[in-house]
């Protein structure tokens, strides 16, 4: 099979497209034949080296986390799935033809595989720093980075659990941001004063990396309520960095059922092939991402 792979770490043109050898169902896994695979920071970041504590890897290494595509191999006590169903789900070595996923969910009536392969990791993270923080009902999150994928499925959970969200982002997604619910904002000078204008915050989350940790802890009154996806340098402030899955199962089904009742949507900005691996991680970089991008097999 082809499979994107980079033998050493360091920028995206580490990234080559590679034959290999097919992976295999083991205990408790399913493979598919992908479809698509969910392009995430993560990704990245672990082609960097940046964060091997949580994802250690050996070289040369595989891409990818999250995938959806066609069940094609059943592993040792699997059970309420059968070859040919449709599935997403999270895994390893994603950016590949075939991949083998630890958790799984049959998709949602209607999501195409580009969609559903922008799902898994990002479900996950957001119900996860979602709950970190500690934000209810009545309550008012501020989420500063909020259009990419992440920010997309924060927007549109806390809005169906009752809380008001105030989103920072780039100009161009200020209407994005409202039409997922949210009172929106540009990024930039005089950004606390903007979100201030918008109304009081009671929690905080940092999707974006950019430097606003301290600004952030201000707004908030209190460390503790603030959580970073994206600043390694966060816990230096007192807040909380959330880097590590949580259950990708009960986040799958979750977001099953947020997808079929309507309330979360996550729009695909661009696709790219497998050999186009080297951009998708170039443009992700970059930000200013609204919605997702996936990798097409």
């Amino acid at each position: 099979m082809r499979k994107v792979s980079f033998a050493e770490f360091g920028g995206p043109d580490v990234l080559r497209l590679v034959d290999a050898e097919e992976p295999h169902a083991g205990p408790g896994r399913i493979r598919i034949a992908v479809r698509a695979a969910g392009v995430n920071p993560v990704d990245w970041r672990i082609r960097e080296g940046q964060i091997l504590k949580a994802h250690p890897i050996e070289l040369p290494s595989g891409v990818g986390l999250d995938a959806s595509g066609v069940v094609d191999e059943i592993g040792e006590g699997v059970e309420g799935v059968e070859v040919g169903d449709h599935v997403f789900g999270e895994g390893s070595s994603t950016y590949a033809e075939f991949a083998v996923l630890s958790a799984w969910a049959r998709m949602p009536e209607g999501l195409t595989f580009e969609e559903a392969a922008g799902y898994p990791s990002v479900v996950e993270t957001a119900l996860r720093i979602i709950r970190e923080v500690g934000v209810r009902s009545g309550q008012t999150l501020l989420v500063s980075g909020a259009s990419g994928g992440v920010g997309s499925a924060v927007l549109q959970i806390a809005r169906d659990r009752g809380i008001t969200v105030i989103g920072t982002a780039g100009a161009a997604n200020q209407d994005y941001l409202r039409s997922l619910g949210a009172l929106a904002t540009t990024y930039g000078e005089g950004w606390v004063e903007r979100v201030r204008r918008l109304g009081r915050v009671d929690a905080a989350l940092d999707l974006a990396g950019s430097g606003v940790i301290p600004e952030l802890v201000e707004l908030t009154g209190d460390p503790q309520k603030v959580v970073s996806i994206a600043d390694l340098g966060a816990p230096e402030f007192g807040v909380r960095f959330s880097g590590v899955a949580g259950s990708v199962p009960e986040a799958l089904a979750e977001a099953v059922g947020l997808i079929s009742r309507g309330r979360l949507h996550i729009p695909v900005e661009k696709s790219y092939p497998l050999a186009e691996a080297a951009a998708a991680h170039i443009d992700s970089q970059a930000g200013h991402t609204r919605g997702r991008r996936v990798m097409v097999v």
